[in-house]
């Protein structure tokens, strides 16, 4: 039974494996966010009427989470 209950815990102390991933799914959220309000920011100011700076930080911001997620998974095994 404490095998089980190890599996669930960090290494690093007695705090659940799961409270680091909804920690890194907020990350996520702020970085996707945060670009997505560049974009539209940056379409406000430019006065472009096809919205390309929204869909250029967007897609960028996205690239950047992943690319976070991948190297925390990675640094996990």
């Amino acid at each position: 039974m404490e095998k089980n209950q190890d599996k669930k815990k960090s290494a690093n102390g007695g705090t659940p494996v799961y409270v680091k991933y909804i920690g890194l799914a907020f990350q996520l959220f702020g970085i996707i966010g945060a670009g997505t309000f560049l974009g539209w920011w940056l379409d406000q100011r430019s006065g472009i009427k096809f919205p390309v700076w929204i869909l250029v930080c967007c897609f960028t911001s996205v690239f950047v989470a992943f690319y976070q997620l991948w190297m925390q998974m990675k640094q996990d095994k």
